[in-house]
């Protein structure tokens, strides 16, 4: 796909947090100065195209009251991570999951974030998580404070 100088505009307004709005589309619309059905055939092609996978929402989970988060790290089977990934993925307390290769003294290959509201609640998702896809050898590294959290920003340096 060539990218047009619209596409970047459309895309630069996408990745901001919509407007509070009953039409946050057609708010979008006018501020690029194209018609809303022009931006959301647009929007459509970009996820037809994978260019766009999901819309989402942000939620602050300290905010509200999810104070606990570890990434675990799971000691898995080479030959099934995509298998086993995909069913800790399942699990609604898991944000991230991600394959990752292995190191002499790092044996860890599947990444899991989860949160809780206490540090108790991510260690008993785990082992519920390690009991579901027979996994017991895994850690938890719990967050200390968070540092930064954006999103991936695109175009930020065009007009």
């Amino acid at each position: 796909m060539e990218i047009t100088a619209l596409d970047k505009k459309i895309i630069k307004a996408l990745q901001e947090d919509l407007p509070l709005s009953e039409e946050p589309f057609r708010e979008i619309a006018n501020t690029l100065q194209i018609d809303e059905k022009e931006l959301l055939n647009k929007i459509q092609y970009y996820i037809d195209e994978g260019i766009i996978r999901r819309f989402g929402a942000v939620i602050r989970h300290r905010k509200t009251g999810f104070t606990a988060n570890a990434m675990v790290v799971w000691k898995a089977d080479p030959d099934k991570t995509k298998e086993i990934g995909k069913k800790m993925a399942e699990f609604p307390e898991v944000s991230h999951c991600y394959e990752r290769p292995v190191y002499p003294e790092w044996p860890y290959n599947l990444f899991t974030m989860v949160h809780g509201r206490s540090k108790q609640d991510c260690y008993e998702i785990a082992q519920r998580i390690g009991e579901t896809v027979d996994i017991h050898e895994y850690s938890l590294l719990f967050s200390s404070e968070e540092l930064k959290k954006t999103s991936m920003k695109y175009f930020m340096d065009e007009n």
